[in-house]
């Protein structure tokens, strides 16, 4: 599978590049410097900013998006990640390609469901104020690939709190909930490209969150 990463250089991005080209799939990476990029072997890459740059010329051959974009900095578009994925939605469709898997956020999901009273009542409503340039964002993008059924088949991601160990163990997924407990990028990473070839999750939300070897 030719898999087209955007969010290449990000700390999800650079696991997703990498666990990809282990297994074996072609990969381009999309990354703002590429001269600020050191891919893995046989990866290509390829200089983008999905955010800011209307016209984003994917490769003819690419069967699947995987989407680990984020604001990095206060000078990022308000609308980083909602404009990264229309931008990256109009060329897919030059292409011909429908498949799109997109990182969003737990916070995302305001009705807690899967959570418990406190992290519901008390600790979402603080990390969305403390997140407010963020998390309204997450929530136009997946707005707009609800409104894209007809054009993309799409999966988004919810992850909590994201860790960047280099722990990984295994990662537990839930429809439509969120899932307690945090995540290590590597697995997150590890389920975007899980999904991907599933055709069961399209047009789904799921949240997720890791385990541990240790069960933690």
């Amino acid at each position: 599978m030719h898999i087209v990463v955007a969010g290449a250089s990000g700390a999800t991005g650079r696991h997703v590049v990498e666990q990809a080209a282990r297994a074996g799939h072609r990969v381009t990476a999309l990354v703002r410097d590429p001269g600020r990029y050191d891919p893995p072997d046989a990866v290509t890459t390829l200089r983008a900013d999905v955010a800011r740059d209307p016209a984003i010329p994917l490769p003819p051959d690419t069967d699947a998006v995987i989407s680990a974009l984020g604001k990095r900095s206060p000078r990022d578009p308000e609308s980083t990640c909602m404009l990264g994925i229309i931008h990256l939605a109009a060329a897919m469709r030059a292409v011909d390609t429908r498949r799109i898997v997109v990182t969003s956020a737990q916070p995302v999901l305001r009705s807690g469901a899967g959570l418990n009273a406190l992290d519901r009542h008390v600790l979402t409503p603080l990390i969305r104020l403390w997140g407010r340039r963020i998390y309204p964002d997450l929530e136009r993008m997946e707005a707009y690939l609800h409104s894209q059924g007809e054009y993309l088949d799409w999966t988004v991601l919810r992850p909590g709190y994201l860790r960047d160990e280099d722990k990984p163990g295994t990662f537990r997924l839930e429809l439509d909930r969120n899932v307690p407990g945090s995540t290590f990028r590597p697995d997150l990473a590890a389920a975007l490209l899980e999904v991907t070839g599933d055709e069961s999750t399209y047009g789904r939300t799921y949240g997720i969150s890791s385990r541990t070897r240790s069960g933690v």
